[in-house]
């Protein structure tokens, strides 16, 4: 336990000091932000330990990827797994970090406030140009974190964004993310992430896509987590 600690102290202090340096670097250097950053995310997930246990492809041909969320590790396996200059919609509360908020801000992130249907307009406006942008986006349908066991239910977001653009989505399912870097019970140990990528999906008003997507992504998560028992 006290090794997970102290893992969990460097990579707190790794993230501080990189995390500014990949800022300046994103202002410094704008047309090279997704380099920047998906360099940076292969280097934490070295330093963090992580092997993947992957299942299916991640489909490039995608414009919005569905994820489940449960640690912060979410956010940078998709960044270094994916070749693309990915959009995330991010809480306004993470923008509003004094200096690391920027991180959101150099990249032209989509932030949006929870309950807020003004901010809702915003969303799909600005969703709507980095998609024309050939930016694909990232989104966590739950709207928060969860302890990795269970699905919550689906915000309408992630629905609204894909059906007024007529996107192609495709689901992802995370395993083991949190067991890695826990940021609560602050833990920081090595360890397999399974991923699971679904297969994608045209979002059609017409038809039940988003529920559907939504009991897919909870059964896998459940049969992956059965197995590990």
């Amino acid at each position: 336990m006290i090794w997970s600690k102290i893992r969990a102290l460097f990579i707190a202090f790794e993230f501080t000091v990189t995390v500014s340096i990949v800022i300046i670097l994103m202002y410094i250097f704008p047309k090279k932000n997704h380099m920047i950053r998906y360099y940076w995310s292969k280097m934490q997930i070295f330093l963090m330990g992580v092997k993947l246990d992957t299942e299916g492809d991640l489909d490039l041909k995608a414009d919005i990827y569905m994820i489940n969320h449960q640690s912060i590790l979410d956010i940078v396996l998709l960044e270094a797994l994916c070749d693309r200059n990915i959009a995330w919609v991010a809480k306004k509360e993470i923008a509003k970090i004094p200096w690391f908020g920027r991180i959101l801000d150099a990249p032209k992130m989509i932030v949006v406030e929870r309950e807020n249907k003004t901010s809702l307009v915003k969303l799909l406006r600005e969703a709507k140009d980095r998609h024309k942008n050939g930016r694909p986006i990232a989104i966590f349908p739950e709207g928060t974190r969860t302890d990795g066991s269970y699905l919550r239910e689906f915000k309408a977001g992630a629905k609204m964004i894909a059906q007024k653009n007529r996107m192609r989505v495709q689901p992802i399912i995370l395993v083991g993310t949190r067991e890695i870097f826990d940021s609560k019970k602050f833990n920081q140990k090595p360890g397999v992430v399974k991923i699971v990528y679904l297969d994608s999906i045209e979002a059609d008003k017409q038809t039940p896509w988003y529920e559907q997507i939504e009991e897919k992504m909870r059964q896998t998560l459940q049969k992956k987590l059965q197995n590990d028992i």
